[in-house]
């Protein structure tokens, strides 16, 4: 038996068989660097897939601010500190001005628990709009709402779902998708009224990841903004994914796609690593929240937290990550762009800035099989990947934004030769 087997086996007596893992041959590494893994044969592996060491495994400005402020002092919110106000500060200033109050947690699950409570308590309704294939996390509220994962909880009454369109795959007239689109989310809307729910909110991610980067129509996510608002309910951008400057040109996903939401969630990311989340809204609506309820987190927004979110934010801005995303993010594109058009199993690129994919199809069927093939042969070139969709079929390219000029012809010869074997 090989180590990892053997670690495996343990593994499946202890946390158990059912949490997944990557691969047919799951890997075991025992430490990172910047963007590179490193087995515990030794082997080194490029990271193309990980979002949470968003500015690299093992960054040193994150790292040293965590041990001095661990060294110093950790405490919860109920004692006043400047560290935490700094870092609110600074975090709150990448918003548009009318997002400006902030709620600290601990996981982005816990962070869209709160929105949700937050919507819930100002509409007086119970009502949630999700897609039909999304993941939000695991609390018992989220898994009543999850569509894109399997779960034991059923889709809850007081949830409705939207699919969500790609103009990759639809080629009706894009006026056409639009519209049915828009007509299917009118139905949910009066469903949930006429069933008494209202409509709290709206929950997704602005690149609709989980979805597979669908190429939307245009006018799609302003018409979702408008209908749900207009039906009583606020709008909540999950920016797990899509935030921190990873489409490049936007610190904030809901900034690229055009939605003007009430309240952002946000986790992974925000801490490198480090457990942290938090709920971005306005002063109109924590005062209406916060008068009601005595809102505290013991372990949240503690000064150890903030230091280390600060040392995210200081290391993107001093590396120039979300520029460097954007450049290297069009590069990439441009490459991606022509392999969908060199083979013919490739029905197109997908992604923007750092978050990229290919979407694989067969006579205009879902080929996942030929992804997880890629996927395994990127493997076997020592650059991780991962696939997304409904259907599997769509690579998920998403490295840390710590990604540099070195790195990307690395991933893309990995990619030109797995696509080749197929």
């Amino acid at each position: 038996m090989t180590a990892n087997a053997a670690l495996k086996a343990r593994r499946d007596r202890t946390i158990g068989p059912y949490s997944p893992l990557f691969y047919d041959e799951p890997l075991q590494f025992v430490r990172g660097s910047g963007v590179w893994l490193e087995e515990a044969n030794g082997e080194r592996y490029l990271d193309g897939y990980n979002n949470v060491p968003h500015v690299g495994h093992a960054n040193g400005r994150v790292v040293a601010a965590l041990a001095e402020q661990a060294a110093t002092l950790n405490i919860h919110t109920r004692y006043l500190n400047e560290r935490v106000v700094d870092y609110s500060e600074r975090l709150l200033s990448t918003f548009a001005p009318r997002l400006d109050r902030i709620l600290f947690g601990n996981s982005g699950s816990e962070a869209n628990e709160l929105a949700l409570r937050i919507a819930r308590q100002l509409t007086g309704s119970t009502g949630v709009i999700v897609s039909d294939y999304s993941y939000h996390g695991t609390t018992i509220t989220l898994a009543e709402l999850t569509t894109g994962l399997r779960t034991r909880e059923p889709l809850g009454p007081h949830v409705r779902t939207l699919r969500i369109p790609d103009l990759d795959r639809d080629q009706r007239p894009e006026a056409e998708v639009l519209a049915e689109t828009l007509a299917e989310l009118d139905a949910a809307i009066a469903s949930l009224l006429d069933e008494g729910y209202g409509v709290s909110a709206s929950l997704f991610d602005p690149l609709f990841s989980t979805e597979g980067m669908p190429r939307v129509p245009e006018g799609l996510v302003a018409g979702i903004v408008e209908r749900v608002r207009r039906a009583g309910g606020l709008v909540i951008a999950d920016e797990v994914q899509s935030g921190f400057g990873r489409t490049g040109g936007w610190m904030w996903g809901h900034d690229f796609a055009g939605m003007t939401p009430d309240l952002v969630t946000m986790g992974k990311p925000m801490g490198n690593g480090h457990p942290m989340s938090a709920v971005v809204t306005s002063e109109a609506i924590l005062d209406e929240f916060g008068s009601r309820n005595e809102f505290f987190n013991t372990f949240a927004g503690n000064p150890v937290s903030a230091a280390v979110g600060e040392a995210v934010l200081l290391e993107m801005e001093a590396e120039g990550l979300m520029d460097r995303a954007k450049r290297l993010g069009a590069e990439a594109r441009a490459e991606f762009d022509r392999l969908a058009a060199t083979h013919d199993f490739v029905r197109a690129a997908k992604g923007t800035g750092l978050f990229l994919g290919l979407d694989f199809a067969v006579d205009g069927v879902p080929a996942p099989e030929l992804a997880k093939r890629v996927v395994e042969g990127m493997k076997a070139r020592n650059v991780l990947i991962s696939r997304i969709g409904r259907d599997e079929s769509v690579l998920k390219v998403r490295p840390p934004l710590a990604f540099g000029e070195a790195e990307l012809p690395i991933l893309l010869g990995a990619l030109t030769d797995s696509l080749s074997d197929i």
